[in-house]
């Protein structure tokens, strides 16, 4: 079992910078994949980044690439997503996930956090 929470949202201008932040419970984090996923309102939760177990693996939305940096301190339970050059279309509700395997499809992940929220204005 492992519990998520989200944190490091906030309301940023275009081309601003925010660090979201997602602490995990439970002693087998550094065993787990771990995904950030959005959902803007009125769509679909979509896969942002995702980082396998060790960290030696990163993967990226083509709409994210270039922008943002996903990755891990398995010591601290925590898995960070840098977000550089936000646009207002990065606006949505931020997600952490957890599974056992990398995957970009949201169905696949086991356990989720909460949420925060990231407003970027134009």
């Amino acid at each position: 079992q492992v519990q998520l929470v989200e944190s490091g949202g906030g309301l940023v201008q275009a081309g601003g910078s925010l660090r979201l932040s997602c602490a995990a419970s439970g002693r087998l984090f550094s065993r787990y994949a771990m995904g950030w996923f959005r959902q803007a309102p009125g769509k679909e939760r979509q896969f942002v980044a995702a980082i396998n177990w060790s960290g030696g693996g990163t993967y990226y939305a083509d709409s994210v690439k270039g922008r943002f940096t996903i990755y891990r301190d398995n010591a601290k339970n925590t898995v960070l997503l840098q977000m550089n050059s936000l646009k207002p279309e990065d606006t949505a509700v931020y997600y952490c996930a957890a599974r056992d395997f990398f995957s970009r499809s949201p169905d696949d992940y086991d356990y989720w956090g909460q949420g925060t929220q990231v407003t970027v204005s134009s």
